[in-house]
């Protein structure tokens, strides 16, 4: 008996909690049919009226920026609530603008977004579609009430017995009986939605992914730049080898064949000119200082231990001791590392943009700033110096771009001429 008892209890259980997720799913899928038609239309209408005033008064040109950016900041509210209400991940594919861009720049960065057209098409879609997919689960949760309340006496309100004055579903409601077919019916729409309404949310939310998230031609451009990136990542690779085998045959493997000739001459003549041996010995000494000097460079080269045991942050104000100008370093990454390629990528972009800065700027001052954030890994690198950098064949920034757009990330140049210019570099990662 307490085991069939024990069986009921958890069948209760069960049953309230599926009650429960089925009446939130349900609020949830109303407010955002609400939401959709409400919230949606109002940014379309406003956004075309703000596109009617650019040419008819300029104000368009003041009220057109602040419009996108509610639309982005709607958009972003659906992208939120699809992963938090229906586990449905809808991922923005911004580009991040420059970190000293100003307002109009900004602006018109943000208008030559492919993301903020796409985000203004779906305006119109999401307040049909939208609209119909959210109505739905929750009109599948509401409807049986009024099928019961018809049963309970409210046809009465609708009609004297003589002529059919309503209709529920496909159910005429003429007199009391077919008010109780319409509760019947409601009970059936009831038990639908028990099982029905959380499944129609998600529909919800997947249709929201489908007309809000990247299309085939994004996806196509993605996959070429993906395949240039791992091109250029595996040339970049093999003339790094290259580098490191041709600095270990020119430096420090020619100096340890210099140390053994040097010792074998020291050792023959140690017995006839003690003072010979001594001066070769003394300089076999120096030149392993030399080659053991080399190799830490080489080993710093690929890959700084400073970076693998206190982390990118470090790094770069290890890196920034050593520059002759002056530089001032600022990190504000919490919550732990970036995986070890993505640190060392980050670490080599840094250090090729402070070195153009030392080399070609005519800087007095270098400032760094490290900062995570929106699940991305922002460098700004800004320099007092003449401007007039580009990114173009040829140049260190180029290659800058190319092993940061191995790990699908972006760099953006600011340098008018008489500076300052200001690199900006940003990785999308995790940290851990």
């Amino acid at each position: 008996m307490d085991d069939v008892g024990n069986a009921q209890n958890r069948v209760g259980v069960r049953v309230r909690e599926r009650g429960r997720t089925v009446v939130l799913a349900g609020a949830r899928a109303l407010l955002l049919a609400v939401a959709s038609l409400a919230g949606s239309t109002l940014l379309l209408v406003l956004f075309l009226v703000s596109l009617a005033l650019v040419p008819a008064l300029g104000l368009g040109l003041l009220t057109t920026p602040r419009v996108v950016a509610w639309v982005r900041a709607w958009a972003n509210w659906r992208r939120l609530v699809a992963v938090r209400w229906g586990g449905v991940r809808i991922p923005p594919r911004y580009r991040a603008a420059p970190a000293d861009a100003g307002r109009w720049a900004r602006a018109l960065w943000v208008l030559r977004d492919p993301a903020t057209w796409r985000e203004l098409g779906w305006l119109p879609l999401d307040a049909v579609l939208g609209f119909l997919t959210a109505l739905v689960p929750a009109a599948l949760l509401l409807y049986p009430f009024e099928g019961f309340a018809l049963a309970l006496g409210l046809w009465r309100v609708f009609t004297d017995g003589t002529y059919v004055g309503w209709w529920y579903g496909f159910v005429p409601i003429g007199g009391p009986g077919s008010a109780l077919a319409a509760g019947a019916l409601g009970a059936v729409f009831l038990v639908a939605s028990y099982w029905l309404t959380p499944p129609l949310l998600r529909l919800h939310f997947l249709c929201t992914r489908t007309l809000l998230g990247t299309d085939r031609r994004e996806l196509a451009e993605r996959v070429r730049v993906l395949t240039e990136t791992r091109r250029d990542a595996v040339d970049t690779s093999a003339a790094e080898l290259r580098r490191i085998e041709r600095d270990l045959h020119d430096g420090a493997q020619a100096r340890l064949v210099s140390v053994g000739m040097d010792l074998g001459t020291a050792e023959a003549l140690i017995e006839k000119n003690p003072q010979k041996a001594r001066e070769l010995l003394a300089r076999a000494r120096q030149s392993s200082a030399d080659a053991l000097a080399e190799l830490r460079d080489l080993v710093h080269g690929i890959h700084p231990p400073v970076l693998a045991e206190r982390g990118l942050g470090d790094a770069v104000r290890a890196l920034a001791l050593r520059l002759p100008i002056g530089t001032e370093v600022t990190v504000d990454v919490d919550g732990g590392r970036a995986d070890a390629p993505v640190e060392s990528a980050a670490y080599f972009a840094v250090s090729e943009v402070l070195t153009n800065a030392v080399k070609h700027s005519g800087a007095e001052r270098v400032s760094v700033e490290l900062r995570y954030t929106g699940g991305s890994l922002r460098i700004a690198v800004t320099d007092d110096g003449r401007g007039g950098a580009r990114v173009g064949a040829g140049s260190g920034l180029a290659g800058v771009e190319r092993r940061l757009g191995t790990f699908d990330g972006v760099l953006a140049v600011s340098s008018p001429v008489g500076g300052p210019t200001t690199v900006t570099m940003e990785i999308p990662c995790e940290l851990s």
